[in-house]
């Protein structure tokens, strides 16, 4: 009898949330990562898939191996590949051990693979796009954790002065006063891993387009488990619903023992109706007939107009 030939790896989670794409592996214990292309961003790098190089910034959200361990090897290709330097934000107590960790390659390849360490106090923000800045925020996790909101920054004009013509604002504009206020829109929320806690009703999270958010157990017998190791739970995930305003909550974190199907049905069970708005990263079936989907509507021709 010859040996079985070695498991396949797994192919990479991917989900189209117009505008933006959500694709990367997380699977428990495992490894991490999961970038938004359109956002230039990556949420941690436990592994360092191809896709994820692309990536100017990746965002930590804590020192657990399965969420750091492929930041030394997205650097250095970067570098190797003249993708220029690599950004990794992380909150700013973990920020020491992550740079010893990083000069321990320069002593082991000698070589000086550039990139740029960026520590965040809570509530901190890094700018990563034109009007977009990653903000971050502390989680509750059994190490110190963070989690982050990608937030666009639009300049409205206030309601007392819309309709005003354009020379009169101007005029406005010239004496000083501010006719114009920022407004906020919430495009991410990622909250790595994390225990239930005031950080899921954060206005920045509640109100994100898009939530990423970890779901390690699901099984009824479990909630100790999770708990203990300040993961979240089926059951939290199926209340936290009830006050989310996202378009979808995208739930990574799944141990590879987890049954898809099991899982699916126990946070369909405690989600209710509100299911709809609940992938799963790693369900790889179920995001390959989301996307078929998505392209046979796009196909289907326009309907014609009646004269």
């Amino acid at each position: 009898m010859i040996p079985r030939p070695p498991p396949r790896e797994g192919t990479l989670g991917f989900l189209y949330l117009p505008p933006f794409r959500v694709q990367g592996t997380s699977i428990a214990g495992e490894a991490t990562c999961v970038g938004i292309p359109e956002l230039d961003v990556c949420f941690d790098m436990g592994s360092c898939p191809r896709a994820m190089l692309a990536s100017k910034f990746v965002a930590v959200s804590h020192g657990h191996m399965d969420h750091i361990g492929g930041l030394a090897y997205y650097c250095s290709q970067r570098h190797f590949q003249g993708m220029g330097p690599g950004s990794i934000v992380c909150d700013a107590r973990i920020a020491p051990a992550v740079k010893r960790m990083m000069d321990g390659y320069v002593d082991l390849e000698r070589q000086n693979t550039p990139y740029a360490l960026i520590p965040l106090e809570p509530e901190q923000e890094v700018q990563i796009k034109n009007n977009i800045v990653l903000r971050g925020f502390m989680v509750e996790h059994t190490v110190p954790a963070f989690g982050y909101a990608v937030v666009e920054r639009r300049s409205k004009l206030k309601p007392e002065y819309v309709g005003l013509p354009q020379d009169k604002l101007r005029e406005l504009k010239d004496r000083g006063i501010e006719i114009t206020r920022i407004l906020e829109i919430p495009l991410i929320a990622y909250l790595g891993d994390t225990a239930p806690g005031p950080q899921l009703v954060r206005e920045d999270v509640r109100k994100a387009q898009i939530v990423i958010c970890e779901c390690t157990f699901t099984e009824p017998d479990h909630k100790e488990r999770a708990k203990v190791g300040m993961h979240m739970h089926a059951d939290d995930v199926g209340e936290w619903l009830g006050v989310l305003e996202c378009q979808t909550l995208v739930l990574t974190h799944l141990s590879r023992r987890t049954n898809l199907a099991d899982a699916r049905q126990a946070i369909a069970l405690r989600a209710g109706e509100r299911i709809e708005r609940v992938e799963v990263l790693m369900d790889h079936r179920a995001n390959r007939e989301r996307y078929e989907r998505q392209e046979a509507a796009v196909a289907q021709p326009a309907p014609a107009v009646a004269e």
